[in-house]
């Protein structure tokens, strides 16, 4: 298991190294309308799975290790399949949480193997009343011919 020093470490070199590969592109590359749209359909994925509470899809929309800094904590997931749906789901229904839409994705920078997206969310109850909104940065990266979610750092909880 990786220590909250371990995680920074290995998030602090993960970055390093992403910006090493990506030298020779300053993140205003302009992606194709392909790209765009692969991206596009991996984040409506993964909202769409998260919202069926569908751990298998939803992890299958990660690249891994996939890293979540949130709450003033940096987590590590190695590999799909360490957690199961109860303490993923759980504790967001008992706090009344149904499902949840984007209220916006917007690419701020780009590279042909890395994308940061400014996103919001919306957490809604099962009745459309709204439970919480949070801005969060989203990186997906292309491994392997396959752009997924690599890291996300989120004001919620």
């Amino acid at each position: 298991m990786f220590t909250i020093k371990k995680a920074l470490m290995s998030f602090c070199l993960l970055l390093t190294l992403a910006t090493a590969v990506h030298a020779q592109t300053d993140g205003s590359y302009v992606l194709s309308k392909q790209e765009k749209a692969a991206i596009d359909k991996v984040l409506d994925d993964y909202l769409s799975t998260f919202n069926a509470k569908d751990l298998k899809g939803w992890e299958s929309t990660y690249q891994f290790p996939h890293y979540r800094l949130a709450s003033g904590k940096m987590s590590v997931l190695e590999r799909a399949g360490l957690r199961d749906s109860i303490s993923v789901f759980g504790p967001l229904q008992k706090a009344g949480w149904d499902y949840s839409k984007w209220d916006h994705r917007n690419i701020v920078q780009a590279s042909p193997e890395k994308v940061h997206v400014d996103t919001k969310f919306t957490r809604y109850r099962k009745d459309g009343s709204k439970v919480a909104s949070y801005e969060s940065l989203y990186v997906l990266t292309k491994e392997d011919g396959r752009w997924g979610v690599k890291l996300r750092s989120s004001f919620a909880e």
